[in-house]
């Protein structure tokens, strides 16, 4: 049994410089000693068919030329348990999955060398077969996702609530694995659609995994878990023509919702801008559904889960959101993977709302509705510990994709409340894994398996790795000892909640509440943040075909605010229609009608640029200097650089040694940075003012609220792309720097400083104003 390596911290001290480059280099050194394949020319004739030369092979003194992730260095319990599995074929010989070697893997095994192909050549049939059998039956939901390794850290015993084995001591280690995803795509979908994401974690804990399956959003459209089908048949893509795909935007989704007003609380985050997250790594995470802790007398509490970016919420803006799915529809999945490769480990601070049963009786709403959240002001938040997310997957198919999330993956100590909806996923998701995974046994897949070993009964079925020991396969038994036998007290251990009451189908009142607490997420926004959600809602309801189901749904959003519906209605070109009929005409006052803390602009990060993006435009004849002093604080700053130029190759600044573009205007558009910096250099900036491309990328970034730098000549690229360096109500952009050449250093550190606050609505605010 190998022991438990140490789990690398995120506080240990990063590399000077990070090994992405070695890495880079290695690869090019590895490939251009292969300048073309020598055995090309053996495929043919019958003297090569019979005796098949030798594949030529090169090989490299970096073990990070081959590796699949950087971050393969940090190790932990769980990634240790993977080693049995992780197989590297460097330096080793082509073989079938029997071990066999195999002699020629170019050719099929034919009657002659023009003859037909021969039943009996079993390589190719086992080579085909797999390959036919390669792609596995995608998710209905959260098709597509992104994952990575990790570890939580509590910060001090929770042994007062919970016997839960993450929350036992002050330090303590548990592994995770978590996937992110969106909700309503396919698997080849965009990262950039408005929609849910996923925030699953998986806890290897020593009493077995823990599953926190939730989402960036603390609440969900629907109530009960009978209507989960007809929630996703509605927003998948339209049935007769397959359209549209990852995308809300149609008929059938906002018939639907329009006809559950359930959907409005929901509808109101996702037409929000927590619907486009900038990065996975900038987006909370919630449980949405009320669980319980359970410590060990037995004893119980209610509680609610929360995950906080340590990088604060940021967002998207719909236009930038649009370009950037054309751009690159890997976006999401790229930063993820980019960061945690150059050592920029995206953490979480995991907190959670503790509560009463007989508070949860008080509260104006039920806490047993997914569609309704609990108030910080009532409730507050409390920090338990961090999660980082310090190691890549080695293979996206054996990890992210076959990795199995199921409710019902609890530990002693975590328990269910009656919550309907929940009720139907701790269902669902072990029969949807049994289906997708291609049986009962998903739990032996690597990614799946626990720490804790498994001890029981249960026998074969498909894809069985497990070889049991002896002869006994049932409880009771004499025959093994009894064994494995039941723990008992120390084993997982329902929560004994009375029960009373008639067997029936139905909801509670306060379920029919669909409105109060749509209000309260709207009034708790921002002036650009309420812009915005009418925006999306305008937006969406504009592709309907169907003027009824547009017009229902305005008169919903009537009974949210009356504001909202107007705006969005004066953008539909139709009259505000009367108040939908609400299904609780009276509902109780609700104890809180604004809350600082659904805002995303509540969680602005530390006002630090690590793994922020920033372009620097150039071209021959740009100042070297300016360049050089841009580059070097924005990387001691912790962000990532890419000189931006109309070419690939080396550039030629007025003075000084050249230096190579990492990007062109064609490959690198505008949506893939955080801010945008304009070096001097008389030349230079002719060459770049004479590009439309230039003057789109600086329009881009001014529209899309970023922070631009303008050194010294380079301030006339900013009047000619129209971006204005005052806010409408004339005072200076705060996002809109202009520093002399002279004084590149001192107008950098301001650009860093205003780059820190991700985006600067005021361009929007100004255009808002009556």
């Amino acid at each position: 049994m190998k022991s438990t390596p140490k789990v690398k911290s995120a506080g240990d001290p990063r590399p000077k410089s990070p090994p992405q480059a070695e890495q880079r280099a290695a690869a090019q050194a590895l490939a251009a000693a292969m300048p073309h394949n020598a055995n090309k020319a053996l495929d043919f004739g019958r003297e090569n068919a019979v005796t098949p030369p030798r594949g030529a092979t090169v090989s490299s003194d970096s073990p990070t030329a081959s590796a699949s992730t950087l971050s393969e260095v940090n190790v932990s319990a769980k990634s240790s348990h993977l080693d049995r599995a992780r197989s590297d074929a460097s330096g080793q010989v082509l073989t079938t999955n029997q071990g066999v070697a195999i002699g020629d893997n170019q050719n099929s095994l034919k009657a002659g060398l023009r003859g037909p192909t021969l039943l009996e050549d079993f390589v190719l049939r086992e080579k085909i077969t797999h390959f036919d059998h390669e792609r596995i039956p995608e998710r209905i939901v959260h098709a597509r996702g992104s994952a990575a390794h990790g570890f939580f850290e509590a910060y001090e015993p929770m042994t007062a609530f919970t016997r839960a084995a993450p929350f036992q001591a002050a330090g303590k280690i548990t592994p995770v694995f978590v996937r992110f995803s969106t909700v309503a795509g396919e698997r080849g979908s965009t990262d950039t659609a408005r929609d849910i994401r996923g925030f699953a974690v998986k806890f290897y804990t020593d009493e077995g995994n823990w599953d926190l399956v939730g989402n960036n959003i603390p609440v969900f459209f629907i109530q009960d878990a009978m209507k989960f089908p007809d929630l996703v048949h509605a927003v998948k893509p339209e049935p007769h023509h397959g359209m549209p795909q990852a995308a809300s935007a149609h008929d059938t989704f906002w018939d639907f919702a329009s006809l559950s007003p359930e959907t409005t609380h929901t509808l109101m985050w996702v037409m929000s801008d927590r619907g486009i997250p900038r990065s996975l790594r900038m987006m909370q995470g919630f449980g949405v559904h009320t669980y319980r802790l359970v410590n060990a007398a037995g004893e119980s509490h209610f509680v609610k889960f929360h995950w906080t970016p340590k990088l604060g919420t940021h967002s998207l803006v719909w236009d930038e959101a649009v370009k950037i799915s054309g751009a690159d529809s890997d976006f999401h999945r790229r930063d993820l993977w980019e960061a945690i490769e150059a050592g920029e480990y995206p953490e979480w601070e995991l907190g959670l709302q503790i509560f009463t049963e007989a508070q949860a009786e008080a509260f104006s709403f039920d806490v047993l509705d997914a569609t309704k959240l609990i108030p910080e002001e009532l409730v507050p938040v409390t920090p338990v510990g961090r999660m980082v997310l310090n190691r890549n997957p080695d293979n996206f198919f054996a990890e992210t994709e076959q990795v199995a999330f199921c409710t019902a993956h609890v530990v002693p100590g975590i328990d269910f409340s009656n919550d309907p909806l929940l009720a139907g996923r701790i269902h669902s998701y072990i029969d949807t894994q049994i289906t997708r995974l291609g049986g009962a046994n998903f739990h032996e897949i690597p990614i799946n398996a626990p720490l804790a070993a498994p001890h029981n009964h249960q026998r074969d079925g498909l894809h069985r790795q497990a070889i049991p020991r002896g002869r006994v396969a049932y409880e009771p038994n004499s025959l093994g000892g009894g064994c494995p036998f039941q723990a008992g007290a120390a084993g997982f251990v329902s929560f004994p909640q009375p029960l009373e009451g008639d067997k029936l189908r139905g909801k509670p009142e306060k379920f029919a509440d669909h409105y109060t607490q749509a209000t309260l997420f709207y009034q708790s926004q921002t002036a650009v943040e309420k812009a915005h959600i009418a925006g999306g809602f305008r937006f969406e309801l504009s592709k309907l075909t169907v003027p009824a189901i547009r017009e229902r749904m305005v008169s919903s959003l009537v009974n949210v605010s009356e504001e909202l519906a107007a705006t969005v209605a004066a953008g539909l070109g139709i009259a505000v229609p009367k108040a939908m009929p609400k299904a609780l005409a009276h509902p109780t006052a609700p104890e809180v009608t604004t809350s600082a803390a659904l805002s995303l602009m509540a969680l602005p990060g530390d006002g630090g640029i690590r793994s922020r993006s920033v372009a620097i435009l150039v071209a021959d004849g740009v100042d070297g200097k300016s360049v050089v002093t841009a580059q070097a604080a924005l990387r001691a700053a912790g962000a990532q650089v890419h000189l931006i130029a109309p070419r690939l190759g080396p550039v030629k600044p007025a003075s000084g040694e050249p230096f190579d573009a990492t990007g062109t205007l064609e490959n690198s558009p505008p949506v893939l940075f955080d801010g945008l910096v304009l070096p001097d250099g008389a030349a230079g900036v002719k060459a770049l003012g004479a590009l439309i491309e230039v003057m789109d990328f600086i329009s881009n970034q001014h529209r899309h609220g970023k922070t631009l730098l303008a050194l010294g000549a380079s301030k006339a690229l900013i009047e000619q792309a129209g971006a204005s360096p005052t806010l409408a109500s004339g005072e200076a952009d705060p996002g809109m720097v202009i520093g002399a050449a002279a004084k590149a250093a001192p107008a950098v550190a301001d650009f860093i400083t205003a780059l820190g606050r991700h985006r600067h609505p005021e361009r929007e605010a100004g255009a808002l104003a009556p």
